[in-house]
């Protein structure tokens, strides 16, 4: 099985339309071995993430959770601020949430490089 190398320019594409191209192949969906217990996706390269579109109220209203466990551990952040410090993160967990929730999502998201 060889991996191939997929190149996409993110340039005025909306966020979530991306993410769901980028699953596709880093799952293998895109080939006719695919099995979804076999890791068989490809590689990913992604181009101009900075310049990608956000479609409504998103970059006002979104804002990522995390909680660290212990009782005020609640950190939020906005997208806008999101967005002006790393703009790669923002693709790279649509991404990640896209991806099956199983063991082989680690891996699959390994595969995704990112360039500004």
């Amino acid at each position: 099985m060889k991996r191939q190398i997929h190149k996409i320019n993110a340039f005025n594409k909306p966020i979530g339309r991306l993410a769901s191209q980028i699953v596709l192949f880093l799952r293998g969906k895109n080939k006719p071995e695919f099995e979804p217990n076999i890791d068989c996706g490809d590689f990913v390269e992604i181009d101009n993430v900075d310049k990608m579109m956000l479609t409504g109220k998103k970059i006002e209203q979104k804002k990522y959770y995390h909680h660290s466990g212990y009782p005020g551990g609640l950190k939020i952040i906005k997208l806008n601020r999101l967005l002006k410090e790393n703009p790669e993160e923002v693709l790279r967990r649509a991404v990640f949430k896209m991806l099956p929730k199983n063991k082989l999502r680690k891996f699959m998201i390994r595969r995704l490089k990112i360039n500004k």
